[in-house]
């Protein structure tokens, strides 16, 4: 495994090296789609943290504090490739490549119709704050079978 920073250090200098810059919103999605695909294609977590089902969608509490500064603008962070062997890197292109092409809320929009984010927010009203842990087993299940319906 490797950790959230790692991946979002990852984003944020391939992002840059591209010429594009991702805001907090999108960086969290980002994260998100990383671990629940590498969870599907691996059978293991990415990222040993949890995501919480806050009212934007999944997040990492250590990224958003890491981040916050930043509220809605783009993450000008300086920041290195981390060392990540092949595996781990070739992942992240890929998710980059599926998801880096949509925004913050569209990818926000994205989660809140899917059902990890969804069920652990349970009865929380939609404008309501809401630490409860997206489950891995919910998320594996919910998007191998998006995979299989591909």
């Amino acid at each position: 495994m490797i950790s959230a920073n790692q991946v979002a250090d990852f984003f944020l200098a391939f992002a840059k090296e591209h010429g594009d810059y991702i805001s907090q919103l999108k960086l969290q999605k980002m994260v998100y789609y990383a671990d629940a695909w590498f969870l599907v294609n691996n059978g293991k977590a990415l990222i040993n943290e949890d995501f919480e089902a806050w009212v934007h969608g999944p997040v990492v509490r250590s990224l958003y504090h890491r981040f916050k500064e930043y509220r809605s603008n783009p993450i000008l962070e300086d920041v290195n490739f981390p060392e990540l062997d092949g595996t781990h890197t070739e992942h992240l292109i890929d998710i980059y490549d599926v998801f880096g092409k949509f925004s913050g809320y569209q990818l926000e929009q994205m989660t809140h119709d899917e059902q990890p984010w969804i069920e652990a927010r349970g009865s929380c009203a939609p404008d309501e704050a809401c630490e409860n842990i997206i489950d891995k087993e919910t998320t594996l299940k919910f998007y191998t079978k998006v995979a299989e319906e591909v």
